[in-house]
């Protein structure tokens, strides 16, 4: 039976077979008894209820009246021979009752003390750093090992698309992004604007600093045929070829809430991060580039609205969070000026004694059920040692190449929108200072927006539609009329979640493309397919 049960039995037969006479009898016996009260109660064989019911009855019998008890002193040898004998008889059939009582309560106390030690020296097992343990998993964010101190989380996505590009009539475009001038219907199966990705983050704390390092691996499914771009480079539609890795992560972070956080290593610049992150178009195709021989990734918006941020080595610091602001800034490995075009239509430099630098401001704010981010960067390198037709290197001519951006994101309920707006001198077009100096080393000013909105219909299907345009002026006494003047796309998409993990997509883009001569191209691309995030 129970020490609750055991207890009860025990002080009802003290009461009921003539415990009144003992405890009102000695003071110290009444102590004792309320004492075995207060015991049962704090180890729980005792309810609340019945303490105090126990209590009262024992209180009520050991202050009976005087005068109840004098017969009993007045009572000869025997009478008091047999009170004794009575209490006696009452000892005897109690104490073995609440002995019993006791020796439950101190089992149960034992029990309770083993299971607690027991717990204790589990959890300091579980807590131990060669115990490797999975944090709970959530959709999209990859898996988290718990190594003692260090977090390990292994994160990525997959994705193919089957992409039909179907050229309209036109002349080629030097820098033009549509391939309206080849005339050949083409098919792919390949990657959109993202690759596949593999990223491996370990991050700890010590010494009251937050400490990370990243490696991110991002393969593509078709051959490639390294150039310029290495694995971003048009592909190779050739037996026996292998496909691109592009290993285009690989820094660590260190920072406090307070102070902020500080990057060095490759990783997404600050210029054109945000409009590249927002763009719809990188979980699916957009404009293909080169659909004939696929190289790692399409285009998607890159160079028709905005210039690409990409992943350059830098030393760069984030502020904390301060009421929705947040400022960044960077020291950034420098970039040639590139002749993307061709034919001598640019200026090219290799010589850099300065690096570029970058800097940005975030705003996050939400009024009722409207969430905003307003963001806005600036970048700035100077081209030394221009070349081309008309330039020598002894010429020693440079150029400061600047530029500015300003975007904002605006979601209410199941509705999105993106505004974005950006202008350079310097700059170029499509990628960091592609064409963006003519031959004689005068800078080209250059400029571009997107528009974009979505609407999710339910929580797994969303439409998106989207249109943004770049532009490129020339220069002061430039005479590259063949180059691309204008580079446009309109965009429609539908995305349907399949499951937590599995996207599927299909998309039309239609792109155009325009130069200063006015020769013009524009090409039709249907693509369908799925990216896989986990």
């Amino acid at each position: 039976m129970s020490a609750r049960h055991w207890a009860q039995v025990g002080l009802t037969a003290v009461l009921a077979a003539g415990g009144v006479s003992m405890l009102s009898a000695r003071c110290a016996r009444a102590d004792d008894y309320s004492d075995l009260l207060d015991i049962l109660r704090a180890k729980g064989a005792l309810t609340q209820v019945e303490y105090s019911t126990l209590l009262a009855r024992h209180r009520h019998h050991a202050v009976e009246p005087a005068s109840a008890q004098a017969p009993r002193r007045g009572r000869g040898a025997a009478a008091r021979h047999g009170a004794v004998t009575t209490e006696a008889a009452a000892d005897g059939a109690v104490m073995p009752a609440v002995l019993a009582a006791q020796r439950a309560a101190d089992s149960a106390a034992a029990s309770a003390r083993a299971a607690e030690a027991s717990m204790l020296a589990a959890r300091s097992t579980i807590d131990s750093p060669s115990v490797v343990r999975v944090a709970p998993y959530v959709a999209g964010k990859g898996l988290t090992f718990k190594a003692g101190q260090i977090d390990i989380n292994f994160s990525g996505f997959v994705n193919g698309f089957y992409s039909y590009n179907s050229p309209g009539h036109g002349l080629p475009v030097a820098g033009g992004l549509s391939s309206g001038g080849s005339g050949f219907d083409s098919s792919a199966v390949r990657n959109g604007l993202l690759p596949a990705g593999f990223v491996l983050k370990l991050s700890t704390t010590q010494s009251g600093i937050d400490l990370s390092a990243v490696l991110g691996l991002y393969p593509g499914l078709n051959n490639a045929n390294p150039g310029a771009f290495n694995a971003n480079s048009g592909g190779s539609s050739v037996g026996l070829g292998t496909a691109g890795i592009d290993l285009r992560q690989v820094y660590v972070t260190a920072g406090t809430k307070s102070f902020g956080t500080v990057k060095l290593g490759r990783d997404l610049a600050l210029f054109g991060s945000d409009a590249i992150l927002n763009d719809a178009t990188l979980l699916s195709v957009g404009t293909t580039g080169s659909n004939t021989a696929p190289a790692n990734t399409s285009l998607g918006r890159i160079g028709l609205g905005y210039v690409y941020a990409d992943w350059i080595p830098q030393i760069s610091y984030a502020s904390p969070v301060i009421a929705g602001f947040q400022g960044s800034v960077g020291v950034f490995q420098p970039l040639d000026a590139f002749n993307f075009a061709g034919g001598g239509l640019s200026a090219q430099s290799t010589q850099h004694s300065s690096p570029m630098v970058q800097g940005k401001i975030t705003y996050d704010f939400k009024i009722g059920e409207l969430s905003t981010r307003i963001w806005s960067s600036f970048l700035i390198q100077h081209q030394q040692g221009l070349t081309s037709g008309l330039l020598a290197e002894t010429d020693r001519r440079g150029a400061m190449a600047e530029a500015g951006e300003i975007g904002a994101k605006l979601t209410y309920g199941p509705a999105q929108a993106v505004v974005y707006y950006y202008r350079g001198s310097g700059l170029g077009t499509t990628g960091l200072f592609f064409d963006g100096i003519a031959p004689n080393g005068h800078k080209r000013d250059s400029e571009g927006y997107y528009v974009q909105g979505a609407y999710n219909f339910t929580k797994r299907f969303k439409l998106v539609g989207s249109y943004g345009v770049s532009n490129l002026y020339l220069a002061s006494g430039d005479t590259a009329t063949g180059l691309v003047r204008r580079n446009q796309s309109e965009v429609g998409a539908a995305y349907y979640d399949l499951t937590d993990w599995l996207k599927l997509v299909a998309e039309y883009a239609h792109t155009q493309a325009a130069a200063h001569n006015g020769n013009s191209a524009s090409d039709n691309t249907v693509s369908g397919g799925a990216i896989l995030f986990f």
